[in-house]
């Protein structure tokens, strides 16, 4: 206990604030604090503070005159057209047609016709497959009566033809081409309209 009110009856200089007294039994740190003087603030001159005022007021009442301007002059028809997105979806809410009804025995039918068009492509797909499967066995039969002949010729012929690789095809297509068009190359040219 000694040692606590000796040191609590220390009296510590105003130059280090860092110690203080409060009670005997408890020491207690202030805070440290991190703060820098205010920056004072640099005195303009009033001549170029109103300066910037009116140069402000001027930038306002010219963007005034120009929206007073052109507030006469109508919107351009593109813009008051629909777009195009909500023109086609009432059109397809237009076209929609009211169900069918269909009485028993139309619906019979149509049931059995689904049944007997499933049974033709069952038919035709297993004819297909037994067509491949046949041409398949009938080449591995080929390749091995040619390697009892010529393992040379036998190795010439698994080899793959390299000019089938390459395929270069060149059909009808939807449009024709457009002489000396230059295709873009991931820029563009914004070329829409601006009504200021």
């Amino acid at each position: 206990m000694s040692i606590i009110a000796a040191f609590s009856k220390l009296c510590v200089s105003n130059a280090i604030k860092t110690i203080h007294r409060c009670s005997q039994q408890q020491f207690h740190m202030t805070p440290i604090v991190y703060a820098e003087p205010m920056k004072k603030r640099k005195r303009l001159d009033p001549a170029i503070i109103k300066s910037r005022i009116d140069r402000r007021k001027r930038k306002i009442e010219k963007a005034i005159r120009r929206l007073q301007k052109n507030s006469r002059q109508l919107k351009p028809i593109e813009e008051v057209e629909k777009p195009k997105a909500l023109v086609k979806i009432e059109d397809q809410i237009a076209r929609k047609r009211p169900p069918i009804q269909l009485n028993d025995e139309q619906r019979d039918y149509r049931a059995l016709l689904q049944k007997d068009w499933t049974r033709y492509k069952r038919q035709q797909n297993l004819e297909l497959n037994q067509i491949c499967k046949q041409i398949f066995e009938s080449q591995n039969k080929a390749l091995q009566e040619l390697r009892l002949e010529s393992e040379v010729l036998y190795q010439a012929a698994i080899q793959p033809d390299e000019n089938l690789l390459p395929v270069t095809l060149k059909g009808p297509v939807n449009t024709p081409p457009i002489k000396n068009y230059d295709s873009p190359d991931g820029e563009y040219k914004d070329v829409s309209k601006k009504w200021d």
